[in-house]
């Protein structure tokens, strides 16, 4: 009878041992957001120091999305298998390395830099997902979960209003990048100091069978139209906002520098409220597929507004409603994980993370090519151009409302009392 009271204080302690480390990931998740969301507010000094062209410059910043994407895939499986307390780590020692890479003023290793943070950065998310399951109960787990977004939501938005008057007044970009990297490497090693360790036994078969929760989840159809509908709605905020916004803002509606950052600054604004928004409420309607309908045609009504009649309303305000409608993007991940059977949850999360951003790297050349690096062009009316960058986004938002239609509904009804 003794023993059993010994053993409750021992497991609460694991617990919050790891609610402690689920703290330090979310922290990671912070300085990811804010290392992806950053280059937009200083395009024109990467430009200066690569010594690129607009074009060149948005394709280093695209690397990012190749290894994000293609590293969602794995990060999972690293985790189930090692545990957290070197995975997560690793993942931000490559972060912390991109990020002092991309400080040195020379291309190639700008190169080298931005697909070190993409690979990086793909742990983030899912290590804290995984420390929050081991160091909350399950009434509690969801609450964790949509704080961490959230908190990754305000690392973009302060990746964007409060980097761009810093690099203008107290550091230069290579000071800035430097000192990033150094700050994710101090709290990589927080978090593994303060992870505990787990003993993870490799049944036999184990290797065979190590794609086999992939080859669940990838041959459902319902997984690559999730996929395909988070990746269409993250695009327009990813490419749109988070690497050219700041830059159409100030060059075609001839907004100062502080005044488009702020503007742009609003969309990750935005998710910060949205996606737990939209989260309680596909719950509340028990309808994922209703509540995603919703935040699609409300950002469609926001980028209709922008393109169509943009003095109607101020800019800030149309795109802190367009962020918190985005939150919408989020409910795919709920989505495919009804889609799926249990045993790949964790899989179902790394393959959409791999078509979501797979999308986002094929549109971003797209939208550079035709788009992109034509801004400021001499022979470009600017009014013409902002209303085509528009209007591509326009196109891009009603696609992911028309394959939204194809999705299964997986919402439960609530039971008749």
């Amino acid at each position: 009878m003794s023993a059993k009271p010994a053993v409750i204080p021992a497991v609460r302690t694991a617990a919050t041992t790891y609610a402690i480390a689920w703290g330090f990931a979310v922290v990671f998740y912070f300085l990811e957001y804010a290392s992806r969301s950053a280059p937009a507010v200083m395009l024109p000094e990467l430009e200066q120091a690569f010594g690129v062209t607009t074009l060149a410059l948005s394709s280093i910043l695209g690397l990012y999305y190749y290894t994000y994407s293609t590293t969602s895939l794995v990060a999972g499986i690293l985790l189930d298998r090692f545990g957290a307390r070197y995975v997560a780590p690793a993942g931000m020692a490559l972060l912390a390395l991109g990020c002092v890479l991309f400080s040195i003023p020379e291309a190639s290793l700008g190169d080298v830099g931005r697909l070190l943070q993409g690979a990086g950065s793909a742990f983030a998310f899912t290590s804290a997902v995984y420390l929050a399951s081991r160091g909350f109960s399950a009434k509690s787990l969801a609450t964790a979960i949509g704080f961490t977004q959230c908190f990754g939501m305000l690392g973009g938005s302060m990746g964007q209003i409060a980097v761009g008057p810093l690099i203008h007044g107290f550091a230069n970009i290579h000071q800035f990048w430097t000192g990033m990297g150094i700050v994710v490497l101090v709290v990589a090693v927080g978090l593994m100091i303060v992870t505990p360790r787990e003993h993870h036994t490799t049944a036999a078969g184990e290797k065979r069978n190590f794609l086999t929760p992939y080859k669940v989840v990838l041959s459902n159809p319902q997984s690559y139209l999730c996929g395909i509908v988070s990746g269409l709605l993250f695009a327009p905020t990813t490419i749109g906002d988070m690497v050219w916004g700041v830059r159409l803002f100030q060059v075609d509606r001839l907004f100062s520098y502080h005044d488009a950052v702020f503007a742009i600054s609003m969309v990750p604004f935005g998710w910060v409220f949205g996606c737990p928004l939209f989260g309680w409420l596909a719950d509340a309607l028990h309808r994922r597929k209703v509540a995603l309908l919703i935040g699609v045609s409300a950002m469609l009504a926001c980028a209709l507004q922008l393109t169509f009649v943009p003095g109607v309303l101020p800019p800030w305000i149309t795109l802190l409603i367009f962020g918190v409608a985005s939150g919408a993007a989020m409910i795919p991940y709920t989505i495919i994980k009804e889609a799926n059977p249990d045993n790949v949850k964790g899989s179902a999360t790394g393959a959409i993370n791999f078509i979501t951003f797979g999308v986002t790297a094929l549109l971003g050349p797209v939208f550079s090519k035709h788009i992109g690096k034509t801004i400021g062009a001499s022979t470009i009316n600017p009014e013409l151009h902002f209303f085509k960058s528009s209007l591509f986004w326009v196109a891009i938002i009603m696609l992911a409302l028309l394959v939204s239609f194809t999705l299964r509904e997986t919402g439960k009804p609530k039971a008749a009392s």
